[in-house]
């Protein structure tokens, strides 16, 4: 049993701790009140929405949260939110901790049954706020980094960008429909709550990006298809049923194929460059997708920046090559006008028919003809009268 965290006048947090180095593994285990150990250089924003989603009450990072080269978003929005951030000098911790252990945080120290941990820098909120517009001031490094990666993935992997991938035959049937594709992004929970009339009108194929997938049954659907390396989809999205497709990398390996593999279930492997969102974009383009509505994917270059990896210039050469078939959700709730269906008209006819009876009940003239109507049809139905 895990006790609560507390914060003490001084300011001094305890909590159990939680371990993973992987920020998106870690928060499906994260509980509310623990505090959070993860090794996430450069913590972006979605991974920080993750952790405050979670309710984590602090954050220990084994490496530099703040980035030296783009304004990243996710240290800013952990401390805007409340929540203890300290980036610690080496993972150490993560061989002293183990899960559940009650930690005590004072400033920038970590300390466990009156010993001493670790000693890190403690995230102070001036601090975070300047360096941030700092670094928007000198965005310009990160800009030509990422214009340097982006040229060398038209060059390196051509095979994406002129369609030459060899895709298998799937039972999803995008011909002529649209395609909504959901990734683990920003604000892609509050995009997708928001395209629940298109999606009730439309009937999109439904397609979850690894953890999207999650994020589509949780709001009550079910995904068509699953693409990914299946890291951060949960086996009960796995087993929904869903068309399952391993992203493996270009010389064959697919570690998503082993986890498949042991859960008992069919899939099919696509290698390919790129991210698996990339390659979720490009089935539903080449087979026929009217439309690709994009959920939680970068849209603009802050968001791409923040991203912060290689592979975020393939996300954008994909955007390049389907052109004008693809949208962001944004934009579609924004635009898109759901029909009324029949509940209106129900609701006037209910209304219009309630008003009829009630005049003819205060009408004793109104009664009269009615009495001797309903005399007649019973004679014309053959009734006693």
């Amino acid at each position: 049993m895990t006790l609560p965290a507390q914060t003490t006048p001084s300011g001094t947090i305890r909590g159990p701790v939680r371990c993973g180095r992987k920020t998106k593994k870690l928060v499906s285990r994260l509980r509310a009140g623990e505090v959070a150990l993860i090794d996430h250089d450069d913590l972006d924003r979605v991974s920080a929405e993750d952790l405050i989603a979670a309710q984590a009450v602090a954050v220990l990072n084994c490496r530099g949260s703040r980035s030296e080269e783009y304004p990243n978003m996710g240290p800013l929005l952990l401390i805007e939110a409340g929540i203890t951030l300290i980036d610690l000098p080496d993972d150490r911790l993560f061989e002293l901790c183990r899960d559940g252990d009650p930690l005590e945080l004072r400033g920038g120290e970590v300390w466990r049954s009156g010993e001493m941990l670790a000693a890190g820098t403690l995230q102070m909120p001036e601090l975070v706020r300047a360096d941030n517009e700092q670094r928007r001031r000198e965005i310009g490094g990160a800009l030509e980094a990422f214009a340097r990666n982006t040229v060398e993935h038209m060059v390196e992997e051509q095979d994406l960008l002129s369609g030459k991938i060899d895709l298998p035959r799937f039972d999803t049937d995008f011909r002529d429909r649209p395609a909504l594709i959901v990734v683990r992004g920003v604000d892609h929970q509050a995009d997708l709550q928001a395209l629940r009339p298109y999606i009730r009108d439309t009937r999109p194929v439904l397609v979850g990006v690894d953890g999207g997938a999650n994020a589509i049954i949780e709001e009550g659907f079910k995904p068509d298809m699953i693409v990914g390396d299946m890291d951060s989809a949960s086996d009960a999205t796995l087993r929904s049923g869903a068309e399952l497709v391993v992203h493996a990398y270009p010389d064959g390996r697919a570690p998503g194929r082993e986890l498949l593999a042991s859960l008992a279930l069919d899939h099919k492997v696509v290698p390919a460059p790129g991210t698996s969102q990339d390659v979720a974009m490009l089935i539903a383009g080449e087979k026929g997708a009217s439309l690709i509505v994009s959920v939680g994917s970068q849209f603009n270059l802050v968001e791409f920046l923040d991203k912060n990896r290689r592979g975020m210039s393939s996300t954008f050469l994909t955007r390049l090559r389907l052109g004008e078939k693809i949208v962001d959700a944004k934009g579609v709730s924004r635009l898109y006008r759901p029909s009324p269906g029949l509940s209106p008209a129900v609701i006037v006819l209910a209304a219009g028919l309630l008003a009829f009876v009630i005049v003819i009940l205060v009408t004793p003239a109104l009664r009269e003809v009615v009495d001797l109507f309903w005399l007649k049809l019973r004679v014309l139905l053959g009734g006693n009268v």
